[in-house]
């Protein structure tokens, strides 16, 4: 049983995303932001109430912005999903997830070290330039499921 419902649509979508977020970063910084997507389509709780699938997830705006720069900014995002990406963003949507972004709702690519949070959020982890965010204890039950 898959960790989310999902189309052929969301795949490739979720793969354009991944790509364009984390393909300096390699197969596993491209999973790892997959993580990501995927925890905040299973999270109820934050800034992800109203996101159920990947979609929602992707195209979310928050304080007029949307949350993923790539969908703004990201040549990459425009460009056709490679079944490399299609394949990474299947094993994510089925069962694999890793520390650091195992149960983590933010990434962000900072020009120095990782800050110990985000928006008060412990950091979890990092893995090359990106640092990976978990909520804080307490306040969002459902990412953990």
């Amino acid at each position: 049983m898959p960790r989310v419902q999902y189309t052929d649509a969301d795949v490739a979508l979720m793969a354009r995303m991944m790509r364009a977020e984390a393909e300096g970063e390699g197969q596993q910084g491209m999973l790892y932001v997959g993580n990501v997507i995927v925890n905040r389509a299973l999270a109820d709780c934050l800034d992800f109430q109203d996101v159920r699938n990947i979609r929602q997830v992707i195209f979310q705006v928050q304080g007029g912005n949307y949350s993923f720069e790539a969908v703004q900014k990201g040549n990459l995002f425009y460009n056709r999903a490679r079944s490399v990406e299609k394949r990474l963003a299947r094993k994510n949507l089925e069962f694999w997830r890793q520390h650091p972004a195992k149960y983590a709702l933010w990434y962000f690519n900072p020009s120095g070290p990782c800050p110990p949070t985000w928006f008060g959020q412990p950091f979890a982890g990092q893995f090359k330039e990106h640092c990976y965010y978990e909520p804080a204890a307490g306040t969002c039950a459902s990412v953990y499921r």
